[in-house]
Formats: C-alpha cells, structure tokens, sequence
C-alpha cells in the first residue's frame, strides 16, 4: 500500500500531481484543496495517499493533510460514493464548510455538488455526523454566523480565473470569492458581482 509520497512536483492540475520519487513519477488524483496547497514545480511535495483498487482500475489518490485524507475515506464508506465523487465533494467545499453542511444537514448546498443527488447528500448527513465530529470537534464553530459557504459553480470559478489574472494568489482569493458568494442572493451572483465584491474585500485587506 502506498500511503505516503515525498517528491519533486513534476507538474500538476486542479486534479492532477506527477510527483517523482526516486526515478518513479507518480500520477496522483488530488481535490482542490490540496493543489491550493503544492509547491511549484520542481519544488518537493509531500501527499498523504490511498491506492483505490477497482475490477478494472487502480488509482492513486494524494491529499496535502491527515484531516483531508481521513474525511476522503470516510466520503467512500457512504453508500453510492465513490472515490471520484468524494474528490469532487472535497473540491467543491472546503472542509470547514463541508462539516458545517453535514452538522446542520444542510441537503441544498451538498446536492449542489456534481455527483451528489438528494439521496446521496441525505445519507451522508446521516452517515458522518457522528463521525465528522471525531475528526473535528470544533467543526461546527469554524464557519462564522453557522452557515456553510456555498459550492462553486462556474461564476465563482470565473471570478477566481480572472482575479488570479489581476495579479492576486489563488491561496489568498479562494476564500475571499466563495465568502463573497455565499454571501450574496441567488440572483445577484454574477461573475461581475463576484469580483467586484471581492476585490473590495481584498483591498480591504
């Protein structure tokens, strides 16, 4: 079982790390949370990893934290969540958020994720929120005001591009953009709201 790399980033994707190890370059699948979190390439990286062996697939799956990897697994133990949907999920929320949304069983905002219908979002409410409290008890009281930000959909995802190409860190923006959007009405989320919102936030700072 391979359980943890250590390695030269090769390159990488919002899904994606080659990381080489002793000659060996490992494809790993990771969620956004963790590509926010890799080094540029040619820089060391270090991935906390699960193989998954299907009938007709083995893939690698790497995560940056413990944390990440351990709610990835325990996303897969939900009956009708697969491997490649708990990714999506981790990418889709941050885990903050995500614990928010299973504690308060916020169904709406889960179902939004791609991959994740009515019944899938209402079982892991059922499923995890015994468990997401073992992992992080002070998960409840990480996202201010008791609600969980909102999954990106492609506006937040735009505003994220094109703040990027303004110069600011997707580290720091991320955040900033899924607030902002959680923060506004349905209605009101365009792209052009997003950022004008955000870049007030970020000036602010």
């Amino acid at each position: 079982m391979i359980s943890r790399l250590r390695g030269t980033l090769i390159e990488s994707t919002f899904t994606e790390a080659v990381i080489e190890c002793a000659g060996v370059g490992y494809s790993v699948n990771i969620p956004l949370c963790t590509y926010d979190k890799l080094p540029q390439p040619g820089g060391e990286a270090v991935l906390h990893t699960v193989l998954v062996v299907r009938e007709d697939d083995m893939s690698l799956y790497g995560f940056a934290t413990k944390r990440e990897l351990k709610i990835f697994s325990l996303l897969c133990t939900v009956n009708g969540i697969g491997a490649k949907t708990a990714l999506n999920i981790l990418s889709s929320l941050n885990i903050p958020a995500f614990c928010q949304a299973i504690l308060s069983a916020d169904i709406r905002s889960l179902k939004k994720i791609n991959g994740v219908g009515p019944k899938s979002a209402e079982r892991m409410v059922v499923e995890l929120r015994d468990k997401i409290r073992d992992i992080d008890p002070a998960a409840e009281f990480s996202v201010p005001g008791g609600a969980a930000s909102a999954a990106p959909d492609r506006n937040t995802e735009d505003a994220v591009m094109a703040l990027e190409k303004l110069g600011f860190q997707r580290a720091k923006i991320q955040k900033c953009v899924m607030d902002v959007a959680a923060s506004l009405p349905e209605k009101e989320r365009s792209v052009e709201n997003i950022i004008r919102h955000s870049l007030q936030s970020l000036n602010k700072g």
